[in-house]
């Protein structure tokens, strides 16, 4: 009689496996928790959120770099990709570009070559735009800020305008350097990004 339920738990298993959706967070320093604790980034916690939230069995996997630029993500998502086979690609890259005054034209081509390589892999993407400050020109800062909406149009991703919402130019929320967010600064990072992408769970 064990051996029978034995059996007949293993057939429902086998039958019905739990399969891990893994979503991958592809950013800069921001997401990558620069000057913090990892573990208490708004990338884990976004997967604490999950755990809560939702009945899907998500993991997110953390594949940030600080100092990453578009050009940098362009080569190093290939593997990524392969690697983990994700679901949803939460996609945070062009401001290094843009503090390092690179060409919004070749930021776009990075991007949407990041994109379509997600599309190839069967992952839905999510787009974090950026702004960037205001002494670096009015042309420089509008070409750059118009570089992620026009990407979003032309992929047809879903797309939240600026990830750091409230938090830029505030300096309660902001590290000493006035470029990374600081540890208060992680949930409201989170609450920019969860209506987003929740859409695409």
């Amino acid at each position: 009689m064990k051996l029978v339920s034995w059996l007949m738990c293993s057939c429902l298993l086998w039958v019905n496996p739990v399969f891990a959706a893994n979503i991958v967070v592809f950013g800069d320093s921001i997401s990558a928790a620069y000057g913090l604790e990892v573990n208490k980034g708004w990338v884990a916690k976004l997967q604490q959120k999950l755990n809560q939230e939702t009945k899907s069995n998500y993991k997110v996997i953390n594949a940030s770099v600080s100092g990453e630029t578009t050009t940098g993500g362009v080569s190093r998502l290939p593997n990524v990709l392969q690697q983990h086979q994700p679901k949803i690609l939460i996609l945070e890259l062009g401001g290094n570009d843009g503090l390092r005054g690179q060409s919004p034209v070749l930021m776009h081509k990075n991007l949407q070559t990041m994109i379509q390589q997600a599309k190839k892999n069967k992952a839905q993407v999510l787009l974090l735009g950026m702004k960037i400050p205001p002494n670096y020109g009015k042309a420089y800062t509008q070409a750059f800020e118009k570089v992620f909406a026009d990407i979003a149009k032309q992929e047809k991703v879903v797309f939240m305008p600026f990830f750091l919402e409230g938090i830029g130019g505030n300096d309660r929320l902001m590290q000493s350097d006035g470029i990374h967010p600081n540890q208060a600064a992680q949930d409201k990072l989170l609450t920019n990004v969860w209506p987003a992408l929740k859409g695409l769970l």
